[in-house]
């Protein structure tokens, strides 16, 4: 159990500061709202932010349309509802992918970070033998 904790302060005292922070932004307990909020910061977060206000557009105009298809009269109306609900339905489906997409990616980022810093550990042990 030593050998590890000294291997993570290792990684702790080589990583950068920018890496740093980075990874401390990311801890391990991540939910995910905090995933979702962690996606609103980076070169892409002010699209993150749009995308998520548009999601809660989207979801209350779906809601909106099914009731309307739901409760219509005549058979044309509720068509015309109907097909509005599940064009609604697939935009935020996509809209959705892409946030996940985005949250899977930071995931992936993270620890492509770690593996770097191992592997620049592990050759700098293996120069120092």
């Amino acid at each position: 159990m030593s050998n590890s904790h000294t291997t993570d302060s290792r990684i702790a005292d080589a990583l950068g500061s920018d890496d740093h922070a980075f990874l401390a932004s990311l801890d391990e307990d991540r939910g995910m709202f905090q995933q979702i909020g962690d996606s609103w910061h980076g070169p892409l977060g002010g699209w993150a932010r749009v995308g998520f206000g548009a999601a809660i557009v989207i979801g209350l105009a779906l809601a909106y349309c099914f009731y309307r298809a739901v409760t219509a009269d005549a058979g044309g109306e509720m068509i015309g509802w109907g097909l509005t609900t599940i064009g609604l339905l697939i935009m935020q489906g996509f809209l959705k992918e892409w946030m996940f997409a985005r949250m899977n990616m930071l995931t992936v980022l993270r620890e492509v970070k770690r593996l770097q810093v191992q592997v620049a550990l592990l050759s700098e042990a293996k120069a120092q033998d």
